[in-house]
């Protein structure tokens, strides 16, 4: 009885791989489709201030989606940092990540 339950972990474990290779494009079922990613709305934020000469030192500090979800927020701020001295926030559109504006912080 013993040697049965031991042939079952090779067989989760085959089972588990199966499933992984299976699987491995899928996407998300728990992310939106159509928006760009968080992660990824940060590395477009950075690098669309990198193309300006005053913010080359700068780097995403926060990301958040705004209230309706059609736009990412990124706060980005001087590398080292400057207690948000000098930080920007960058809007993104949130389905294809185009920049719409940098500006300053509201307080």
């Amino acid at each position: 009885m013993s040697r049965r339950y031991w042939l079952l972990y090779p067989a989760w474990i085959a089972i588990c791989v199966v499933l992984f290779v299976a699987l491995r494009g899928a996407d998300d079922p728990s992310r939106p489709r159509g928006r760009v990613l968080s992660n990824d709305a940060a590395v477009i934020a950075v690098r669309a201030l990198r193309q300006e000469p005053q913010y080359r030192g700068y780097e995403a500090v926060h990301v958040a989606l705004n209230d309706d979800h059609r736009r990412w927020i990124v706060l980005c701020d001087a590398v080292p940092h400057t207690a948000l001295e000098r930080a920007v926030v960058v809007e993104l559109d949130a389905r294809d990540g185009k920049l719409l504006v940098i500006r300053k912080p509201v307080h």
